[in-house]
């Protein structure tokens, strides 16, 4: 798939739409990012997911990276008034999903009644269903929404981490359809701020198990944990948990105590929030060190490669600078040890902390912990996002360095990898013979 003259995509993983034999569809958000010839604009697209172990020979032996995919398509395109920087969606009605853009302000969009935009230049503004008032500066990148309400998190320039309740607005978002929209009651005022860090806050997230805390990190080297039913304070603030910048934070969801930290010292960190203290300085339980540059996200994916479907971004004559950009990682949806991580040298790694001190049959040159690499990227990997629908697939984007834009892929860890090594070693044994036939 090409798009012209775009600077960045952003995207996340959508709901499920069916199933069938071979490939389920499933929706994806995009955020494009222009130079200015076309608007900026919020897409919900569908791709046609392809199952584990299906391949169609035809379509792989004519595989072009610089080739329109036929596997996705744009269902529907947004105006986004200003750069799309980050969407996040509404887990209990992923309709609903909140951007961030070069303003104080988050904006919340219902993209199964906004209208469908053609993205010419000149055109007006999509209108937000709402807009979450309580920044006084610039919020361009920490977002996050709970798991379990309708809470909205966000972090800015301004040193605040702000939260809003839009409980209230969830029923006259999906049933007014276009009515929110006509009217001018779309503001909705912050439920708390909380001061605490003293440098831009680059990444927030919710405990996975409570909307009322939560956790920041920030440029100042701290991660702070929160509970708004305590006041505005900080709970525990970790003064220097990395040595560099803090570009993102994930709370484990499948062990809540579990919290991970990307920074601009090339490493990872996992904290046990049952053993920090305020004022503690680089206190975790482990420290994983396998990226060459700085960590820009984190995530919890599969691996190996057995499929790719690359999205060409086309750039006319522009320079990406990317390091003013916010980027994420994830623990993983399907094993509470693993998660990933993409950074700025390229790499997409994955890890697992239970594998740490087992040194088995690992190289002697392969950082303790690491799982698996996907080095399938040309430029520094920005963001990528696990698929809670299929765990061990995920998308992943990067800049390139080819002057040529981002490309998008989406791939898949082969089973084989993770599977019981008991398992994997009986399928082996039974494919012998076709391998010997295959081979004479």
């Amino acid at each position: 798939m090409m798009v012209n003259k775009l600077v960045e995509v952003l995207y996340r993983w959508g709901r499920q739409l069916e199933e069938s034999t071979y490939k389920y569809p499933q929706h994806f958000y995009l955020g494009e990012q222009s130079d200015g010839s076309v608007p900026n604009t919020l897409l919900i697209a569908k791709c046609d997911v392809v199952k584990r172990r299906v391949a169609a020979a035809e379509h792989i032996a004519k595989f072009d990276e610089n080739a329109r995919s036929p596997f996705v398509k744009i269902w529907k395109t947004i105006i986004h008034p200003g750069e799309v920087n980050r969407i996040r969606e509404l887990p209990e009605n992923n309709k609903i999903v909140a951007t961030h853009t070069d303003s104080p302000n988050v904006l919340i969009w219902n993209v199964e009644t906004q209208y469908r935009r053609e993205p010419v230049k000149g055109a007006k503004a999509s209108r937000p269903d709402l807009v979450l008032i309580g920044h006084q500066d610039n919020a361009d990148f920490a977002l996050a929404m709970s798991q379990t309400e309708h809470f909205v998190l966000s972090g800015g320039k301004d040193k605040l981490v702000v939260l809003w309740s839009i409980h209230d607005h969830i029923s006259s978002l999906a049933l007014n359809c276009g009515a929110m929209r006509s009217t001018d009651n779309r503001t909705v005022r912050a439920r708390g701020i909380f001061q605490g860090h003293r440098e831009t806050v680059e990444d927030v997230q919710f405990c996975p198990s409570s909307a009322q805390e939560f956790c920041s990190v920030g440029d100042d080297c701290c991660l702070i944990l929160w509970d708004a039913r305590t006041g505005s304070a900080p709970v525990v603030k970790v003064e220097k948990a990395h040595e560099a910048d803090l570009h993102c934070v994930d709370w484990n969801a499948n062990d809540a105590n579990l919290i991970l930290t990307g920074s601009a010292d090339n490493s990872i960190c996992i904290y046990d929030r049952r053993k920090l203290s305020s004022g503690g300085v680089r206190s975790p339980v482990q420290i994983f060190q396998g990226h060459s540059d700085a960590v820009l996200c984190v995530q919890v994916p599969d691996m190996l490669c057995t499929r790719v479907f690359k999205w060409r971004v086309l750039m006319c004559a522009l320079t990406i600078n990317l390091t003013a950009l916010y980027f994420p990682f994830q623990w993983c949806p399907s094993k509470t040890s693993v998660f990933a991580s993409g950074a700025e040298d390229g790499n997409l790694n994955i890890w697992d902390y239970e594998k740490v001190g087992n040194a088995g049959t690992r190289p002697s040159n392969c950082p303790p912990g690491l799982f698996f690499q996907h080095a399938g990227h040309r430029g520094r990997v920005v963001e990528f996002h696990w698929n809670a629908s299929d765990p061990w697939t995920m998308m992943s984007l990067s800049g390139e360095k080819t002057g040529r834009g981002g490309t998008l892929q989406i791939w898949r860890v082969m089973d084989m990898l993770y599977r019981p090594e008991e398992d994997v070693l009986a399928e082996l044994n039974e494919l012998k013979s076709h391998v010997r036939i295959c081979s004479s």
